[in-house]
């Protein structure tokens, strides 16, 4: 399976941006999908999470409330709605596809990556 991530850009404090996941050549739809972010320095961190139809989905607690993760299996296409966006939210946003049927809440459990796209948001 191969994702492309999209949809990252500058924006100001309060705004919002959507990201998408698109998966291509395997069985994306299969299985959980997660967005993770990385700043500048720092580790790469669980944002939120899918399972693989849709039914259940997980937030850290810095996102929730502001984001909203949710899929489109028959495009094979995952979403990441980010409204109320503050400075700290700066980073690369990645997605990944998790190695079985929920979401993958941590980097051991993603099978395949994104590229990657940068969401910075100025104060």
């Amino acid at each position: 399976v191969q994702l492309q991530a999209s949809g990252g850009g500058v924006v100001q404090a309060g705004g919002s941006l959507t990201l998408s996941c698109a998966g291509s050549g395997g069985t994306f739809s299969s299985y959980g999908v997660g967005w993770f972010r990385q700043g500048s320095g720092k580790e790469r961190e669980f944002v939120a999470g899918i399972n693989w139809n849709g039914g259940s989905t997980k937030y850290a607690d810095s996102v929730q409330g502001r984001f909203t993760i949710s899929r489109d299996n028959a495009k094979n296409t995952v979403t990441l709605q980010m409204n109320s966006l503050k400075p700290e939210d700066t980073a690369v946003y990645y997605c990944g596809n998790g190695v079985g049927r929920g979401w993958p809440w941590r980097v051991g459990l993603v099978r395949a990556w994104g590229q990657g796209t940068q969401v910075t948001v100025s104060s």
